[in-house]
């Protein structure tokens, strides 16, 4: 067992990462009282987390391999616990985004790269596939256990404690840190700052833009932001598609000079060289898009079950838990068929099954999902994940050398952070601005006095933001309302609520069969791990 250790530490820190994700979302409706801000503001926050790390998960990278691989990790690690403990004492959502988002993502882009290079470090052959698997496993059991740890804390304490915990385990981790092999050499080369601004900068123009979509439009402008006083959106276009762009650019300048330094045998951030290798290309696209659904999944359920039903943050994990159950099975189930299969048969049964969980959640989108279709979406999406997370790491690391598993590591962590992020932005807009449109829609078609819905298109003009749905009555109430009506508007707001879901559980649909395209590079036979010194 003791060969075993290295991974337990490594898994430890894995568990980790993965947990805060899941555990902020079950807790949305508490942090959002408590720290008295909104739905959209935690959007932010839960997505600026993942974005923090996609950022500057290639900078990590590196350091990891100037610093030494174990350094990096134990100096995350100790960045970690301190974001843990500025969020576990927050007084407001700044210091949870600064706490969270900021100090914790920059933590974690030096230990997640370090994690899938110490684990290539410290295991070979059969051993390796195993470790590979176990850490996939782990980032599972994450998902599963944070919708429960999160929801039973929240419920019955506070959820501040998770973060307490969070400091703890990090502490420990540092503390067995010196049994974990750092054989990778150490580089001397010099990081070039112009590569690490223009993907960092370029990564969060875009996302940004994708966020901020449900207020300003996609293209065409809903709302023009003010700059200095005065309203903006050059040529009549909608700032999201100009910060998109702009993102874009920055990122195709990015890649552009990477080539050239390589050419010029200069050290680039990332050799994009890598990206000729069918496998590694393949691998890390899955491994986006499976972030991308699984991040969308775990906001959008958690805010109709909290924001909808009602249901308090326990009831929200327990809801979830088939999901969480099956996903940790699968994991176990997809590594004891790579026995048997090979890499592409096992990732392309999880993807239809992706496909397949999101209609059958499609259908089951009744006022409170409570039917037994639910459930058993949930267990064929988390069915999907794990099989697609028992693959994908050793896909990806087989298909460099040795040396460039701290890169690949790094890459991972952009993937899947780049999927969570994109995936909450863009579900998260979805939601939003479908919510938007329905219920301008079921206004306008109301039976409700035309003063009233004129009243109600003007205060809604600008979008609709999400709140309980046990609220409405008494805001229309405030705002002058009859009784009648202001229960009118409060129909019309729950059924906006449940159209809304079913717009993004579409989403979910469109991005799943999207994924199928990306796996026909994943290899057909088990895959090997390239000799030190291969080149892409």
């Amino acid at each position: 067992m003791k060969k075993w250790a290295v991974v337990g530490v490594l898994g430890c820190a894995q568990f980790v990462m993965v947990l805060d994700g899941t555990v902020m979302n079950v807790s949305i409706s508490t942090v959002v009282t408590d720290l008295d801000t909104s739905v959209s503001a935690m959007q932010a926050a839960i997505t600026f987390y993942t974005l923090t790390m996609a950022a500057f998960m290639l900078l990590g990278a590196k350091l990891g391999d100037v610093w030494g691989r174990r350094r990096a990790f134990v100096i995350g690690s100790c960045i970690y616990a301190v974001g843990s403990l500025i969020t576990a004492l927050s007084p407001n959502v700044q210091f949870l985004f600064l706490g969270w988002s900021v100090i914790e993502g920059l933590g974690a882009v030096l230990v997640i790269p370090a994690i899938a290079a110490l684990v290539a470090d410290n295991y070979r052959g059969a051993d390796r596939v195993t470790a590979f698997a176990i850490i996939g496993a782990v980032s599972g059991a994450a998902v599963a256990a944070g919708p429960l740890i999160g929801g039973a804390v929240t419920t019955y304490f506070d959820w501040r404690y998770v973060f307490v915990a969070e400091v703890v385990i990090m502490l420990a981790v540092v503390a067995c840190a010196r049994i974990i092999t750092d054989a990778g050499t150490r580089q001397s080369a010099r990081i070039d700052l112009l590569s690490v601004v223009l993907s960092s900068v370029g990564l969060v123009f875009a996302v940004y833009g994708m966020l901020q979509s449900k207020t300003w439009g996609w293209i065409v402008p809903l709302a023009k932001p003010e700059l200095g006083g005065v309203p903006v959106a050059p040529l009549g276009i909608s700032m999201s598609a100009w910060f998109m762009t702009l993102g874009g650019v920055l990122i195709a300048v990015f890649i552009a000079r990477q080539r050239r330094l390589a050419e010029q045998e200069r050290a680039p951030l990332v050799d994009v060289r890598m990206f000729s290798i069918a496998s590694l290309r393949s691998g890390l696209s899955v491994l986006g898009a499976q972030y991308a659904v699984t991040a969308g999944l775990f906001f959008m359920v958690p805010v109709y079950l909290q924001m909808t039903l009602g249901l308090d943050a326990l009831e929200t994990g327990i809801r979830i838990f088939p999901l969480s159950v099956s996903l940790v099975l699968f994991s176990i189930v997809g590594t004891r068929l790579s026995r048997r299969m090979t890499p592409r048969a096992i990732a392309r049964t999880g993807q239809v099954l992706l496909v397949v969980s999101a209609v059958v959640l499609l259908g089951s989108a009744t006022s409170d999902l409570r039917s037994g279709l639910f459930a058993v979406g949930m267990f064929l999406a988390g069915s999907a994940l794990g099989l697609l997370a028992s693959q994908l790491g050793n896909v990806n690391m087989s298909s460099v050398s040795e040396s460039q598993t701290s890169e690949v590591g790094g890459l991972q962590g952009v993937f899947q952070n780049l999927g969570s992020s994109l995936g909450t932005a863009l579900i998260g807009s979805i939601l939003i601005g479908a919510l938007s449109t329905s219920f301008a829609s079921g206004v306008a078609h109301s039976d409700l006095p035309s003063e009233t819905r004129a009243t109600i298109s003007a205060a809604t003009e600008h979008g609709v933001t999400i709140v309980p749905a046990t609220t409405v009555t008494a805001i229309a109430e405030e705002a002058g309302l009859s009784d009648e009506d202001a229960s009118t508007l409060s129909g019309i707001y729950r059924d906006s609520q449940l159209s809304s879901l079913r717009i993004s559980f579409f989403g979910l649909i469109l991005i799943s069969l999207l994924s199928l395209l990306f796996s026909r590079g994943i290899p057909t036979e088990v895959a090997v791990r390239r000799r030190a010194g291969a080149s892409p």
